[in-house]
C-alpha cells in the first residue's frame, strides 16, 4: 500500500524521530511511504485560538495536497482529530460549503497510526522489540474525539519484552490542552503533578502517547522531578527492534 505521511509540524520541528519511527514500522510491513514536501501546518492552533479565517487558508491547502493519496498517515491523534472533525465544520460556519464538502471526502482517508495500524491494515504485531516497563498515557484527542481506546493497547501488548503496566487515572488529562496550559498555568500544573504522581506510583521506566505535545508536557514535569521516567511516542517504540536498530 502507499501511504502518504503527514509529519505535522510539532514533529516535523522537535520531533524528527518519530517521523522516522513511522516509516520504520510502515516499511517493515511492506509499504511504501511517501512525504508530500509542500505540506505544513494542519491549522489546529489557529482553530483552537479563534483564528477560523486563517485556519481555513491552512485547510484549504491541507485536503489541496493530500487529497491525491488513497491513505494519510499522522503520528498526532490531535492533529488528524482537526482533520477529520474539524475541517468540515468550521468551513460550513464560515458559509465555505465547497471546502467542508473536500474535507468530509478525505477525511475517511487520514488516519493516526494506531488506527491505520490495526482498524485499517489489520496489524497488531509489527516485529518490534522494547524490554522495558510502559504506561500508556491515552490522549483526549486520541480518547475524545478519534476515540482510539483498545488500538494502541493492543499494539503495545504485542510488543516483545515489554510490560504494560496500569495507573490509576490513566484516562484524565496530563493539563498541556494546547493554550490552556499557558492561560491557566497553575490549573494545568496541578493536573500534571496529579498525573505524575500516579504513573511514578506505577513503577513505570517509560511513557508513551499518541501525541508529542501532551508528552513534552509529562516530560517536563518528570524532568523537574528528576523521577528518571522517560517520554516517548508510541511509534518509537514500535519501531524499536532487539539490536536498537530501525528497519
Amino acid at each position: 500500500m502507499r501511504i502518504a505521511l503527514f509529519i505535522t509540524c510539532f514533529n516535523d520541528a522537535i520531533y524528527p524521530g518519530t517521523g522516522q519511527g513511522v516509516v520504520s514500522v510502515l516499511e517493515r510491513l511492506g509499504h511504501e511511504v511517501v512525504f508530500p514536501e509542500t505540506q505544513t501546518c494542519c491549522g489546529q492552533m489557529h482553530i483552537n485560538t479563534g483564528y477560523r479565517a486563517e485556519a481555513l487558508v491552512l485547510a484549504r491547502y491541507f485536503v489541496e495536497v493530500f487529497s491525491p493519496y488513497e491513505v494519510v498517515v499522522a503520528p498526532s491523534a490531535s492533529c488528524v482529530g482537526t482533520v477529520v472533525e474539524s475541517y468540515a465544520n468550521v468551513a460550513e460556519e464560515e458559509g465555505d460549503d465547497g471546502l467542508a464538502a473536500a474535507a468530509r471526502e478525505l477525511a475517511p482517508r487520514v488516519h493516526e497510526l494506531s488506527e491505520l495500524l490495526v482498524d485499517v491494515l489489520g496489524v497488531t504485531d509489527v516485529g518490534a522489540s522494547f524490554p522495558h516497563r510502559v504506561a500508556y498515557h491515552p490522549t483526549c484527542h486520541s480518547l475524545r474525539v478519534l476515540h482510539l481506546g483498545e488500538q494502541p493497547l493492543r499494539l503495545l501488548r504485542a510488543v516483545e519484552g515489554l510490560e504494560l503496566v496500569e495507573f490509576d487515572g490513566a484516562a484524565s488529562c496530563c493539563g498541556f490542552g494546547g493554550t490552556f496550559a499557558i492561560k491557566n498555568a497553575d490549573t494545568s500544573a496541578a493536573m500534571l503533578a496529579d498525573k505524575m504522581a500516579a504513573v511514578r506510583a506505577s513503577g513505570a521506566e517509560v511513557l508513551c502517547a499518541l501525541d508529542n505535545s501532551c508528552l513534552t508536557h509529562i516530560g517536563g514535569g518528570a524532568s523537574r522531578l528528576g523521577s528518571g521516567l522517560r517520554t516517548m511516542h508510541i511509534a518509537e517504540i514500535l519501531a524499536s527492534t532487539d539490536d536498537g536498530v530501525r528497519r
